[in-house]
């Protein structure tokens, strides 16, 4: 019985000690991610994006562009439309392959084509709501642009992304 016993308490000791080591031994932080978004309309850049974000974090900007149009018979200016654009990116994964991205965007876009009353007067463009998510956007080391697209066409919308492991001070 007291080999037992004694099994059991250089056990739980090795055990405890083990425990203690773990808890010192110190972590690596996750990697860095430095990144660049670019917004494309019809092959055009509209937008941009950057940041430096942790892996695993998730980081959130909305961009504003209020444009006004002229409408009525009388061509004049009238009713604004807020064309916002939100993007959450967060890097899920940074490695020698590159770095993986999950990505979240709602757009308000303005249609494309004019529209008129029966009489010919210019009515205001419609708002439209765009909404994409992207799990998992894998993009390559090297500083090469990674392509998405969002819209295909009537405008055609492109995310363009980049990125790369900062270095930790």
């Amino acid at each position: 019985m007291w080999k037992t016993s004694l099994v059991a308490v250089v056990f739980g000791t090795a055990l405890v000690a083990q425990a203690t080591m773990a808890q010192t031994q110190p972590r690596s932080a996750p990697p860095v991610v430095k990144w660049e978004l670019q917004v494309m309309r019809d092959g055009q850049q509209i937008d941009s994006f950057d940041g430096t974000t942790t892996v695993g974090q998730a980081r959130t900007d909305t961009h504003h562009h209020v444009t006004q149009n002229s409408v009525g018979c009388k061509d004049v200016p009238a009713g604004s439309i807020d064309l916002a654009r939100t993007l959450t990116i967060s890097p899920t994964q940074a490695d020698a392959s590159g770095v993986t991205f999950s990505i979240d965007a709602q757009e308000t876009l303005e249609e494309t084509s004019t529209r008129t009353t029966d009489t010919g007067c210019k009515l205001p463009p419609q708002p439209r709501q765009v909404s994409a998510n992207h799990p998992g956007l894998k993009v390559p080391p090297g500083g090469d642009w990674t392509s998405w697209t969002i819209v295909d066409k009537d405008p055609n919308l492109v995310y363009r992304l980049r990125a790369s492991v900062a270095n930790n001070p």
